[in-house]
């Protein structure tokens, strides 16, 4: 049993899983640092005991400096960071525009390294610290209409790895965690491209929007297990590098990917998307 009460912060904790798991952590007895691009909705956590909310936008250096300066003055040790924060857009490459790519890499891959940037400092003074990083199926294999949010995760992958290796001496480790579809409003707030004169574009989509919120309904077992694996890896973080992939759609995925090669994977996942 622990004998003090640790710390995490969480970006995009506003709703989602990203509200889920500050909650979760504040029944463990954790202190929860809830961060979110709005202050106001700091409300879903009225009444929540450990949970302090922060303004921090993912985007912005300059909010994350803010945000750092105020966080470190209120808590004097930091153990775990969440990077949370995620966005998504389905878009054919033909049709997308560019604030909506902008928007995607800056939120889910820049997003991810300047809250590592700025809290590695921290976390290489108390000699201790865990990041973990939250990706997706999307970072363990191409699927149809994942050509902008497919790449931001799989970049969160390979930053993740990368870094890992440069903080071995500080006893600062790195995890990053895929599943599938959660019970949530993610997929309800995805960005798509406009409805096209191109008919076969049109089949497509409504194909992967139909598979994409049948997945998210079926999957109404996943979110607990979420909960129950972050709180294991934050209460226990492996000093190497590791990913962990929960749920049965992201396990799936993984070792069809890994056993079937390219050529029989390409062909399952084409037959899958064009029988729907």
């Amino acid at each position: 049993m622990r004998s003090f009460i640790k710390t995490i912060l969480i970006t995009g904790a506003s709703g989602g899983l990203g509200k889920e798991i500050a909650i979760h952590f504040s029944k463990k007895n954790w202190n929860v640092i809830a961060t979110m691009i709005c202050i106001s909705e700091c409300k879903v956590f009225e009444g929540i005991p450990n949970i302090k909310c922060y303004e921090l936008n993912v985007t912005s250096s300059e909010s994350i400096e803010k945000a750092k300066n105020t966080i470190l003055n209120d808590y004097k040790s930091i153990d775990v960071i969440i990077n949370n924060a995620g966005i998504g857009y389905r878009s054919f490459v033909e049709l997308s525009e560019d604030a909506k790519i902008d928007a995607i890499v800056n939120v889910n891959w820049l997003g991810v390294v300047k809250i590592c940037r700025a809290f590695i400092p921290h976390f290489r003074e108390q000699n201790k610290g865990h990041f973990i990083n939250i990706t997706s199926i999307a970072g363990l294999v191409n699927l149809p209409l994942g050509s902008f949010y497919h790449p931001t995760k799989q970049a969160v992958e390979s930053f993740s790895e990368c870094m890992a290796y440069e903080l071995l001496d500080f006893n600062i480790s790195v995890s990053t965690v895929q599943f599938g579809n959660v019970p949530s409003n993610f997929q309800k707030n995805v960005k798509k491209c406009e409805k096209s004169s191109i008919n076969s574009y049109n089949q497509m989509m409504q194909s992967i929007d139909g598979i994409m919120n049948r997945k998210t309904t079926d999957n109404h077992y996943l979110s607990e297990a979420i909960l129950e694996k972050l709180y294991k890896i934050a209460e226990n973080p492996s000093r190497r590098f590791k990913k962990y992939s929960i749920g049965f759609d992201a396990n799936l995925m993984k070792y069809l990917r890994k056993f079937l090669g390219y050529r029989l994977f390409d062909r399952v996942i084409r037959r899958y998307v064009l029988s729907k």
